[in-house]
């Protein structure tokens, strides 16, 4: 009962952690959250329908057909009566007209070198900011305004026009975000508007456009974002309000309306994809093109699309959406009332559910079994999941799934981890108990279920090896007078020799004196058993190679090298728990261990380090260098089995020689079998160059090849020779 309250007890300290890591919502917390809002609407973006607004759009169509922006101020006053003409309800820019007309006449009289008559007659003309101006006071016109962040940047400090508002609640300036500045029109277009609408939104960390103001304070001021004004504008001009209570801004009411917004006054547009409908070119309005009645009792903005102006926003989407598109949807969003909502209230909510799921696992984990735990888990947090997805699909409600569901995981984890920790001590006693005497893997297996510590085996295909030191007995006489530096030497061989082993997932059976058993593919199953115990017998044998050097470096050259054989054999065995019921080893019988033990007597007999059966052979295929050796009738056994030497892995088969030396030794193989001495001894010839330059040590197989041909030069062999040569050794 300790363990569990202090495994809780921690439980609970990584709740109370991430909850307040919650509550300050650095920015990966918010990228986690922004994330999963984005894929609700990429899974179910906003159905379009028509709704009475427009967007008459300054397009790369227009640009070609009108001349490059920004156009002369007339045209523009052109382009609002034509909007106002066909029975648009008010007109919105999103665009800043804050320095005067280049075009204008006025300003073209100042350019040098104008004769005087054409000087006076441009002087007299209309200026051209005056028309534009004249042509908003004819209509409904909200100007735009854009915002600065900074107080050292560009804007206009002169006073800003107030529009009418009141305050329901709490005072909302603790809430709203706030400029320092504001950037606005000439005064004579401001003095003619309207309405006047900042069009000025912040991206999310992440550069993605998710949210837009629909109020924000400006020098002091409230002021309404473009789509909220221009609808104000449209509806006679009334004062908008703020509603706000003590943990934030509940909503905006504007055109008798109340829109919901989050704390800071700001909106989550549920967007379309971008839609053709909601366009008009502009070039179509001014020349006339455009079908009578099109912006008829529609909310209109004035913007653009066209590639060179780069007006462009990141959406939740996942593209690009042009800036007076996003105002649009706004506006479509507040008349149709589809606002994706995230009430301030909504943290509270989610810190609430974040709390529960903690506690659910803290207090479930230790007391139940992790199967349970974790179907409950499971279940639990893919129906949080579910209930996130219902309130967005069906009431357009924004509730976090994220951290919730990461709190849920990670509690899990530590909670899941304790108890691993605890499992893991109750294992060491197996471990401790049996790790002196069998394979590593073994005692994990054992661990887990120690109802297997019982007599038994089963039949599993296992590859084979073992190795044995030749003149081991020469080895330890050079050692008679220095029995530990024996030891230290044994030690430090068998140590390499089972570290190549276990890094390859085998399995070390016994140590017998000098000599190693090992198999692979028990107790755990290994899919690639003959590739793994090939890479291990080759890292064995370059291993010893290197101990032999270092023992050279360390005792001079007349030290006595180490000259280790191994022989490999693939095949079905019966493999388990073997012995008395007082004392038994894990271990494996069958012809196949009896095979792996003849092929390694043989090694000495042919001069090369590692001998393979037929079945290893086939088991890894062109993965390794390796060369048809004989066929032999081992003791026990009646029928003959080739056998192979393996010589080395990849970098030997790239090597260049390898070829020859393959093509040496078959040429030597077939003259062989069919006597042809002669061939056979010149075969034997080329083996031998093409080994040497190919750095491999084969005369000790040459040189056996070479007696048996020089013996049956002499003797043929008898009528019933069939070239299978029989092994007397064990």
């Amino acid at each position: 009962m300790r363990r569990f309250t202090s495994s809780r007890a921690l439980g609970l300290g990584l709740v109370c952690l991430l909850l307040a890591l919650r509550i300050a919502d650095p920015s990966p917390v918010q990228a986690l959250r922004f994330g999963a809002f984005d894929l609700f609407q990429q899974m179910k973006p906003r159905e379009f329908t028509r709704q009475p607004v427009a967007i008459v759009d300054l397009d790369d169509a227009s640009i070609e057909a009108l001349g490059q922006w920004p156009w002369p101020r007339d045209r523009l006053a052109d382009l609002v009566d034509a909007i106002t003409a066909d029975g648009a309800a008010a007109i919105a820019f999103d665009v800043i007209f804050s320095e005067p007309d280049r075009l204008s006449p006025a300003r073209l009289a100042e350019r040098p070198g104008l004769p005087d008559a054409l000087r006076d007659e441009l002087v007299d003309l209309p200026d051209n900011d005056q028309l534009f101006a004249e042509a908003i006071a004819r209509s409904r016109v909200v100007a735009g305004q854009t915002s600065v962040r900074l107080a050292g940047d560009r804007g206009d400090a002169s006073p800003i026009r107030e529009v009418p508002h009141a305050i329901l609640g709490d005072d909302p300036t603790p809430f709203l975000q706030k400029y320092p500045r504001l950037l606005q029109n000439l005064p004579v277009i401001e003095d003619a508007a309207l309405g006047h609408g900042v069009f000025s939104t912040r991206p999310d960390p992440d550069g993605i456009y998710r949210r837009a103001p629909l109020v924000l304070m400006v020098q002091d001021s409230l002021r309404l974002g473009l789509a909220p004004e221009l609808l104000r504008a449209a509806t006679g001009g009334d004062a908008f309000a703020v509603r706000t209570n003590a943990a934030g801004i509940e909503g905006v009411v504007v055109a008798r309306q109340l829109v919901p917004t989050a704390a800071d006054g700001s909106v989550w547009p549920y967007l379309t994809p971008s839609n053709d409908a909601r366009y008009v070119s502009a070039a179509d309005v001014l020349t006339g093109r455009m079908p009578q009645g099109r912006l008829a009792g529609h909310l209109v903005f004035v913007g653009t699309s066209a590639i060179g102006l780069e007006d462009f926003r990141p959406t939740p989407l996942g593209v690009s959406m042009a800036g007076v598109e996003v105002h649009a949807q706004i506006l479509e969003n507040i008349l149709a009332g589809t606002m994706l909502e995230r009430p301030n209230t909504t943290i509270a909510v989610e810190l609430v559910i974040t709390a529960l799921l903690g506690l659910v696992i803290v207090t479930l984990v230790p007391a139940f079994r992790a199967s349970f735990v974790m179907i409950l888990a499971v279940v639990v947090m893919a129906g949080y999941a579910g209930a996130s997805w219902y309130a967005f699909d069906a009431r357009r409600l924004l509730l976090d799934p994220t951290f919730p569901i990461i709190t849920a995981v990670l509690t899990l984890i530590l909670m899941a981890s304790l108890n691993y920790l605890r499992e893991e001590r109750m294992r060491r006693q197996i471990r401790s108990a049996f790790g002196q005497y069998v394979s590593p893997d073994l005692v994990d297996q054992l661990s887990e279920n120690p109802d297997a510590l019982t007599l038994g085996g089963e039949r599993k295909e296992l590859t084979l090896l073992f190795s044995d030191v030749r003149g081991f007995t020469t080895i330890a006489e050079s050692y008679r007078t220095d029995p530990v530096g024996l030891t230290h030497l044994m030690n430090r061989f068998l140590t390499a020799l089972s570290n190549a082993i276990l890094d390859e997932k085998g399995t070390i059976d016994k140590f017998m004196g000098d000599a190693v058993m090992a198999f692979w593919n028990a107790p755990l199953d290994i899919p690639d058993h003959p590739h793994a115990a090939c890479r291990a017998a080759l890292a064995m044998y370059d291993r010893v190679q290197e101990i032999n050097r270092e023992r050279i470096a360390e005792e001079g050259e007349d030290v006595l090298l180490i000259d280790v054989g191994i022989g490999m054999s693939t095949g079905p065995c019966t493999v388990g728990n073997m012995g008395s019921d007082t004392r038994f080893d894990y271990t494996a019988l069958g012809d196949t261990v009896n095979l792996a033990s003849r092929l390694e007597g043989l090694s000495k007999t042919y001069g090369l380090g590692i001998i393979i059966s037929e079945s290893v052979h086939d088991g890894v295929g062109p993965d390794f260098a390796m060369l048809e050796i004989d066929m032999v009738r081992v003791k026990g056994k009646t029928m003959p089995v080739t056998i192979f030497g393996l010589l080395g892995g990849a970098d030997l088969l790239s090597h260049p020689d390898w070829p020859r030396v393959a093509k040496a030794n078959h040429r030597m193989r077939v003259a062989y079998a069919t006597q042809d001495w002669e061939a056979c001894d010149a075969a034997l010839t080329a083996l031998a160059d093409a080994g040497q330059s190919a750095g491999l040590a084969l005369d000790g197989y040459v040189e056996l090849y070479r007696g048996r041909v020089a013996a049956f030069r002499g003797t043929p062999p008898p009528d019933d020779w069939d070239g299978v040569f029989t092994a007397t050794s064990k």
